[in-house]
């Protein structure tokens, strides 16, 4: 019986001792049982093709390949093994045509659930392509590629301003996992240590990575004068938030809860305002024209004891609001449409009211000094306003 030592092409380690038997058939299934590669050719010590298992000798040092030339181990084998990324833990990434040279741990230890690990964390476990040099073939921009790497090598997400946001975000969805994106957003929506606002831009980063049916927790965060007009912000949690001098014109705040939030000075024009929650908040100076707090499912918009001095309301749909004991001094609800609402206790000291639909609506205790009534669509019967 003869026996001789495989070792994989170009490698002169991990080597396995094999018995020869049979054909040189039987001989490359062994090789690729033993070394974890699939065998298509065997060369000896000197580069020569061994297409005879007869001229095998007993003892012989013989190497495997996959179907490459034959690497001499002496003189490049490392280098191509750096290259091609087979055996080795190092690897060689041809990304839309620029080449990343990273390690298999990097890829697959920091997020073990991402495409990326699922790709290289097993040889061939995907089937994985590569190009004349030997690099794999990822079919993404390398400009969006580049910054992922970084975050997998060290933790850090540094992203060059020039950068597409969206297309950003498109690509971790597509290589990376949903553990990544929690901790990507836990990362950036950490207040800044000097209490700075957070930016529009940086908010949509938090929105696109958040999946849309969860809660998005923004509680005490500083958003001061930043413009978020036009956002998807449905079920967000701003309570306690700092939304002072904000442009939330024809945002989605549907459901949204701003309680004890501060929206002092803030423009919330044509907003949807169905089921918000906004107790106990300050919106002193806002503009509130043409908002929606009306649900046709049923679902009141609750106000109570909010601060809403000298706001603009004009011509906005607020069937069964709660404004009970709220603050409304010198407001402008010219027009709007109250039916039902809950005007309880609420301080309604000059305020014009002009053209509003009050029938239904619950007046008692409320303070309407100096209030104007004119041109009132429904009568307001007495015991409306007495307690």
């Amino acid at each position: 019986m003869r026996r001789v030592t495989l070792f994989v092409n170009g490698s002169p380690r991990n080597g396995k001792v094999v018995a020869v038997y049979g054909t040189l058939s039987d001989l490359l299934s062994v090789a690729s049982s033993k070394l974890g590669i699939k065998a298509t050719s065997v060369y000896n010590g000197k580069g020569g093709l061994i297409d005879d298992i007869a001229l095998i000798r007993d003892d012989d040092v013989l190497f495997v390949c996959e179907g490459e030339p034959f690497i001499d181990p002496q003189t490049d084998g490392r280098a191509q093994e750096e290259l091609t990324g087979s055996h080795t833990d190092w690897l060689t990434l041809n990304v839309g045509g620029r080449y990343f040279t990273t390690t298999r741990s990097t890829l697959v230890n920091k997020e073990p659930d991402s495409m990326l690990a699922h790709m290289f964390k097993d040889k061939d476990a995907w089937g994985n392509k590569q190009d004349p040099r030997g690099a794999f073939l990822i079919d993404r921009s390398p400009e969006y590629f580049e910054p992922i790497l970084n975050y997998l090598r060290h933790g850090q997400l540094i992203v060059n301003d020039g950068i597409n946001l969206l297309g950003r975000y498109c690509l971790y969805d597509s290589v990376l996992s949903v553990v990544a994106f929690k901790h990507l957003f836990q990362q950036n929506s950490q207040p800044a240590e000097d209490h700075s606002p957070i930016s529009r831009k940086e908010f949509v980063r938090f929105l696109l990575a958040t999946p849309t049916k969860s809660e998005l927790r923004c509680q005490g965060l500083n958003f001061s004068g930043a413009d978020l007009s036009r956002l998807d912000l449905r079920y967000i949690n701003f309570k306690m938030a700092n939304l002072s001098r904000c442009n939330l014109a024809h945002a989605n705040l549907c459901c949204a809860n701003l309680e004890r939030a501060d929206l002092s000075g803030s423009v919330l024009d044509c907003a949807n305002l169905q089921g918000v929650k906004m107790l106990c908040s300050n919106a002193e100076g806002a503009s509130l024209k043409g908002c929606n707090f009306e649900d046709p499912s049923g679902l009141k918009a609750n106000l109570e004891g909010a601060n809403l001095k000298g706001v603009d309301m004009e011509g906005s749909q607020m069937t069964g609001i709660n404004l009970r004991v709220a603050t409304l001094k010198n407001a402008k609800l010219k027009n709007c449409n109250l039916r039902g609402a809950t005007l309880a206790g609420t301080d309604l000291e000059n305020c014009d009211l002009s053209g509003c639909d009050l029938q239904e609506a619950n007046l008692r205790g409320s303070n309407v000094k100096g209030a104007i009534f004119e041109e009132m669509l429904t009568p307001l019967h007495m015991s409306q306003s007495v307690r």
